[in-house]
This record gives C-alpha cells, sequence and structure tokens, in this order.
C-alpha cells in the first residue's frame, strides 16, 4: 500500500497526515483565508517537505466542514471524503487499546463519539468550544489570539473569579471537594485583573466541555474519555482534567497527535475499508 493521506479540512485551518506502512507521519497544519487555498496551500507544504512524489501517493482522503467545498480530485490523485465523526472515532481508537470509550473533539465546539468495540456512533455535541474561547477572549481581553489568552491565564488565579464550594460550605459535600467550582465566574468583579480572566474563560470552556462529556456517559458502563482537537493543546487541560478525573471518578485521556486525530481517522477510514476487501 502506498501513502495515505488524510487531511482534516476547517473553515481555515488544515490539518494533514500521512499515513505509511501504518506509521503516522509528519503531521502539519497550514492556516489561510478560506478553505480551499488552506486545502492546497497544506497539500503542497506537506508532499514539499516530505520529499514525496505524488505517484507515492495511493489514495487522498478528505474530512471536515471545508471538505464540502472540494469536489474533483486533488492534483489529479484519487479523492473522497469520509464522515467527520468517524474520522473522530478512528483516530482517537487508534491511540488507545480501550475498546469502550467517548471521543470529545474540542474544536470551534465540541462533538461526543461514543465507541464500542468497533461501532462507533455520533451521540450529539455542544456549541461550547474553541470558538467561544476565542469570542469571549475578544469581549473580555480584547484580542482572540488563544496562545495569547493561554499565556495570560498561565498567571492568573482562577480562584478569584470562579466560585468555588469552599467560598460558600465550611466542609465538603458527598463526593465534592471545597476547591470543587460551585459557579463559574461566580465571584468576578469590575476589577478581575486581565490573567485572572483569561484563566476564568479557559476554565469555563474546559469545565463545561469535562462535565458535558461525564453527563454523555450517565447510565452506561463508560469510563474513559479521549481528548482531541486543537484545545488539547492548552496547558490548562493538565490542570483542568485531572481534578475532573477525581470528582468523577473517569479518566480523560489526551494522546499523541491529539490534535491530529480527525487527519489520521480519515487515513484510516481508507486502511480500514481496504483491509477488509
Amino acid at each position: 500500500m502506498g501513502i495515505v493521506i488524510g487531511i482534516d479540512v476547517g473553515g481555515s485551518t488544515t490539518k494533514i497526515v500521512g499515513l505509511n506502512k501504518g506509521k503516522i507521519q509528519s503531521p502539519m497544519f497550514i492556516t489561510a483565508a478560506d478553505p480551499v487555498t488552506s486545502l492546497f496551500g497544506a497539500f503542497g507544504k506537506y508532499i514539499y517537505d516530505n520529499g514525496i512524489h505524488l505517484s507515492d501517493v495511493e489514495q487522498v482522503m478528505l474530512t471536515g466542514v471545508g471538505s464540502a467545498f472540494v469536489d474533483s480530485p486533488l492534483y489529479g490523485l484519487p479523492t473522497r471524503k469520509t464522515d467527520e465523526f468517524i474520522a473522530n472515532g478512528l483516530g482517537a481508537r487508534h491511540a488507545t487499546d480501550i475498546d469502550r470509550l467517548i471521543v470529545v473533539s474540542m474544536g470551534t465546539g465540541t462533538s461526543f463519539v461514543r465507541i464500542n468495540g468497533d461501532e462507533i456512533q455520533h451521540i450529539g455535541g455542544m456549541g461550547i468550544g474553541g470558538g467561544t474561547l476565542q469570542g469571549l477572549s475578544r469581549l473580555l481581553l480584547k484580542t482572540h489570539d488563544i496562545h495569547q489568552v493561554a499565556g495570560l491565564a498561565a498567571k492568573g488565579d482562577v480562584t478569584r473569579v470562579n466560585l468555588q464550594i469552599g467560598d460558600i460550605c465550611n466542609n465538603a459535600l458527598p463526593d465534592l471537594p471545597v476547591s470543587a467550582t460551585a459557579s463559574l465566574f461566580g465571584k468576578a468583579d469590575s476589577n478581575a485583573s486581565p490573567e485572572d480572566i483569561a484563566c476564568g474563560i479557559i476554565y469555563t470552556v474546559l469545565q463545561t466541555i469535562g462535565g458535558a462529556a461525564v453527563l454523555s456517559a450517565l447510565n452506561s458502563p463508560v469510563k474513559d474519555f479521549v481528548l482531541i482537537g486543537n484545545l488539547t493543546q492548552l496547558p490548562q487541560c493538565r490542570e483542568v482534567f485531572p481534578k475532573m478525573e477525581s470528582i468523577y471518578h473517569v479518566r480523560f485521556h489526551i494522546p499523541p497527535y491529539a490534535e491530529y486525530r480527525t487527519a489520521i481517522g480519515a487515513a484510516l477510514a481508507y486502511v480500514r475499508e481496504n483491509s477488509t476487501i
């Protein structure tokens, strides 16, 4: 089998990865003003930087919302599309040996995909994600640069803006330590620093996603959640999700190449289909 290239085409950012003899090869992303420019820029840069000849490529697999703008073969190569939720499931499943889990894809919004063995099922989503983080940051911090917001948050103290159980109760409640959040931004005032506000915004987005993920598994045996997407790269993930693990008695996993897992899953969709022929 030649190289299978998986491409996750977003609104302005394209992620691309090669699958060569089952191994992930040089993931990269490109940002441009529109999905088509981003797609062709990403593909051209990828094959050039990796010394790949077009004849080396067996298949190009597209997924993501921006793939709807592409209706012809890419550079004359065999090109197909796969469902984004299937790609999410395959990409996350590839990173773990857990048979039963929920994939939490943290993009502009957030989607939930349940995996039970070989079965992949989209079970819902929510309109909170990276877009929320950027929008609130524009309003409250006058920037939408996530790296800048994360840098500010690293110097902030979320307990100055979030109301905790310990602020309203002297003792821990059943299954809730005094450090648990009682109300996001429930303690904020007009004198809050940009650093504390940035920390509050990130915690709001990550805690809401984590809580919704846990609720999506209620009345099921699922205890493992695989987090994928750009938000997994926020340093605050290493603070928020371990705390939620101890409260809810679940496990949140952030696999290698977490931000590229949808592109990886697109390539795996072709591999899976052809391995059963």
